[in-house]
């Protein structure tokens, strides 16, 4: 089966849930600066927006480590290279407690470039390394840092033994990708109106602001798959972000109103991206 605008009637979610509903984390390392930065001289390293994301992995993914076990939660975490390497207590135990660990470049303010396939795939191996090192799991998932992978990062990811990409936000559903190194299960970005940097820290919305985004969109979404139709909706936490305590009363209210509904699915974007590789008749792990 081809999962595309053509075969939507036959998409289905595991046991007929109507909705799933992930949560994404990322713990980030930078080099300049990270998103949060109030330095205007270009090219000048701002101190303050790099110990800004510091707080990341000396806070705030212990506080939503404790989140997800109080919620009884697994969620995948989008991990620079670096930030494995320089935080690896985090990262091991981010995989200990039974999340998954996703590749995302090796710092986060520093992209590919479609002219260095051979750059880039030294990096994918190097961030790779780095994450198995520190956690002892392999990613099989990659989000690129700021969803901008080059032309080249699929068929690289997939000669690697990548299972998914998270790079697009052209569907609702996931879908495959053929690339020359063999297919590639994407997942596209359905996060936007639940992320942490683009409602809150980038936009200076109060938190109410992502619990009327999720509330929302569940509620379309779950319209839909009662129609027969299941869609998928996640909630994005960058570790120096929405590990802060003020977003954490949203999240608990977000899963709370989730769990009011029978038929919901919550799966690490890896358990989606094996659900969608086998309805495509894929021989995945």
């Amino acid at each position: 089966m081809s999962i595309g605008p053509n075969s939507r009637r036959d998409w289905h979610l595991p046991d007929g849930a109507r909705i799933a509903v992930s949560v994404n984390l990322a713990l980030e390392a930078f080099r300049h600066k990270s998103q949060l930065t109030l330095e205007s001289r270009p090219g000048k390293t701002d101190h303050f927006s790099l110990s800004y994301a510091e707080y990341g992995a000396r806070a705030g993914i212990w506080r939503i480590l404790e989140l997800l076990d109080d919620l009884g939660l697994k969620a995948s975490m989008s991990t620079n290279g670096r930030a494995a390497e320089l935080y690896p207590d985090a990262v091991r135990s981010v995989a200990e407690a039974g999340h998954e660990l996703v590749g995302h470049g090796w710092e986060n303010d520093v992209l590919s470039e479609d002219v260095s396939p051979d750059a880039e795939l030294v990096e994918i191996r190097r961030v790779t390394e780095a994450i198995e090192k520190a956690s002892g799991q392999r990613p099989v998932g990659w989000t690129s840092p700021g969803s901008a992978g080059s032309e080249n990062t699929l068929e690289l990811l997939a000669g690697e033994g990548y299972l998914w990409n998270g790079d697009q936000a052209n569907d609702d559903l996931p879908y495959s990708r053929q690339t020359a190194n063999g297919p590639m299960i994407i997942l596209p970005r359905v996060n936007m109106p639940q992320n942490d940097l683009i409602m809150w820290a980038k936009s200076h919305n109060s938190p109410s602001v992502i619990w009327e985004g999720f509330k929302d969109t569940f509620d379309e979404l779950y319209r839909e798959g009662e129609r027969g139709n299941p869609k998928w909706v996640e909630i994005v936490l960058h570790a120096h972000m929405g590990g802060r305590p003020t977003l954490i009363p949203t999240v608990r209210r977000c899963i709370a109103y989730a769990r009011e509904h029978a038929g919901v699915w919550f799966p690490r974007k890896g358990d989606m991206a094996r659900w969608a590789a086998r309805l495509e008749g894929l021989n995945v792990s």
